[in-house]
């Protein structure tokens, strides 16, 4: 293979797993080039063509204007997810503006979708910047927090929502978060040794839960191994294609 493919993987914990995978795989390291980028990025590097495969919020796939999902692995909750949060010191149906997390877009659609079909709240909507969560949070206004950065919320607020158990409350199925999507057609065997090394990370989660604490000594309290066990749901089976394709349907009604 003359030029290697490039494949952008979200930086957070919850994709750890896949990481590890892939980089233990002698394949893939001879045959890719890996970038660790948050989640609005690896959509942007896939849209604009800058790489091949990426790990990317589901809410761009409509956009690609061809796409392969490449793998059965995925981002996904079967229950609360941990680190998918709306947060606010009042209950929902008194919140009047929500801040909007600007790393990923499938966690901005989830918002407003539960905000608009299901909650049934009128809300105003506010982008944000690099830094936001650390700010003073007003008055009947809630933030969406995601990745890493939720590990130490704890009891900073009143009421914490996680969406991804919002969601299967109202919907009854899974949520899937990202998927691992190309925006061209890859050979069979490329495609093949990359989910042998997502499979050999997801099997061998233990890894990544050493290299958490190894290396993330500041979330120290939070509870790795039922994230990655519990919280993180790595499968993208049936279930979750159906949730996925029902979020992405929700998503074109509220556009």
């Amino acid at each position: 293979m003359e030029d290697k493919i490039k494949i952008s993987v979200v930086s957070y914990t919850n994709s750890q797993p896949f990481i590890l995978g892939m980089q233990d795989s002698e394949f893939m390291k001879n045959n890719c080039q890996i970038y660790e980028d948050m989640p609005s990025l690896c959509a942007q590097k896939l849209l604009t063509d800058k790489v091949d495969i990426g790990l990317v919020p589901v809410a761009i796939i409509p956009e690609l204007q061809h796409y392969n999902i490449v793998s059965n692995f995925c981002i996904g909750a079967t229950s609360q997810v941990k680190s998918v949060l709306l947060v606010s010191d009042v209950p929902i149906q008194k919140i009047k503006t929500i801040y909007l997390d600007y790393q990923s877009r499938t966690s901005i659609l989830l918002a407003q979708i539960l905000a608009k079909k299901f909650w049934k709240i009128d809300v105003k909507f506010l982008k944000t910047e690099q830094g936001f969560e650390n700010k003073l949070l007003s008055k009947n206004s809630a933030y969406v927090i995601i990745g890493d950065r939720t590990f130490n919320i704890n009891n900073k607020y009143k009421y914490k929502y996680d969406l991804a158990e919002e969601w299967i409350k109202y919907t009854d199925l899974p949520f899937v978060f990202a998927c691992w999507v190309s925006n061209k057609n890859l050979d069979k065997q490329f495609v093949d040794n990359f989910n042998n090394s997502l499979k050999f990370g997801v099997k061998n989660i233990k890894s990544a839960i050493n290299d958490f604490r190894e290396n993330h000594k500041e979330y120290n309290n939070f509870n790795i191994e039922e994230y990655y066990n519990k919280n993180i749901s790595y499968n993208l089976d049936e279930k979750k294609l159906k949730g996925m394709q029902l979020f992405l349907d929700l998503a074109k009604q509220i556009k």
